[in-house]
């Protein structure tokens, strides 16, 4: 179950990429300091994410780190478990694996390698790692997997296979399907950006500029299909409806009431991104991290 790991109700969801190693290692003792639980990392071209979780984990004490996601398609299922059980029993626990089936354009353009189904190729995966052998010094406790699901069936293979789900990029009315499709006892982790400008026009400019790596990817697009925008809302940039459906901007108070309508629709777990007002990847917002900081 998973009862052996406490992720905390607010996380942080970042791309370290662009801080170097020392200073990564400082945000993460930060972000622990503040009192968020749990710390996700994500995995695209740039650093390997269990070889940075290790560095990470190395310098926190109670800090999580939790993948948001490994990508399933860069490594074997056996591979993952060896990687999964190497980062818990170093770290005491402080590891969460989160997979996905990651995007066609990356898997087949990037990494030339052949992209299937979503949902049986990850079943087919979480099968094929449950049979995996691991023959190290064991954690002390299994450690959890979630996988990234946005659609009603992945959540179900959530619920069956997993100890949890983690959808990025939705919306308080998503997480609500979401609680229904894993049922009550599931962890449900969501990720939310968060961007303190109370300036419309400033907030939903910088708003897409961080859409625009993902406003192409199908699997985000259908999601957001799904949920109730048109092809419309998605047309140059996105519209207002789109940057303010999968959004918190505004106030701290508008902030805190979009993270509380994910809990009240039945998320576990919410990690936040902090999206800088001044548009800048690389600069950790640390304003509303402080202002939003469980320890506070």
């Amino acid at each position: 179950g998973n009862e052996s790991m406490e992720l905390g109700r607010l996380g942080i969801w970042y791309f370290l990429d662009a801080l170097p190693a020392r200073a990564a290692a400082d945000a993460a003792k930060r972000m622990e300091d503040l009192g968020y639980g749990t710390l996700w990392i994500p995995e695209t071209l740039g650093r390997h994410p269990f070889a940075h979780a290790a560095w990470l984990l190395a310098n926190t004490s109670r800090l999580n780190l939790a993948t948001g996601i490994a990508n399933i398609y860069h490594r074997e299922p056996g591979i993952s478990v060896q990687g999964q059980n190497t980062l818990a029993e170093q770290s005491g626990g402080r590891f969460l694996l989160g997979l996905g089936v990651s995007h066609k354009p990356l898997v087949e353009g990037v990494r030339k390698l052949e992209y299937g189904p979503p949902v049986a190729t990850m079943r087919r995966y979480l099968d094929a790692m449950a049979e995996s052998m691991y023959t190290a010094r064991k954690p002390e406790t299994p450690p959890p997997t979630v996988i990234a699901a946005l659609g009603p069936k992945m959540l179900e293979l959530a619920a069956e296979k997993c100890a949890g789900a983690h959808p990025y990029f939705t919306s308080p009315e998503h997480t609500r399907m979401a609680r229904e499709r894993l049922g009550p006892d599931k962890w449900l982790c969501v990720e939310q950006k968060v961007l303190l400008e109370t300036d419309p026009e400033v907030a939903r400019r910088v708003a897409r500029q961080v859409a625009a790596m993902y406003i192409g990817l199908p699997n985000y697009r259908n999601n957001w299909l799904r949920m109730g925008l048109t092809e419309g809302d998605l047309e140059d940039g996105g519209s207002d409806a789109f940057v303010d459906a999968t959004f918190a901007w505004g106030d701290l108070d508008a902030i805190r009431a979009r993270i509380a309508a994910h809990f009240d629709a039945g998320a576990s777990h919410v990690c936040i991104q902090p999206v800088n007002p001044n548009g800048a990847f690389g600069d950790l917002h640390w304003p509303v991290l402080e202002a939003l900081a469980p320890a506070a």
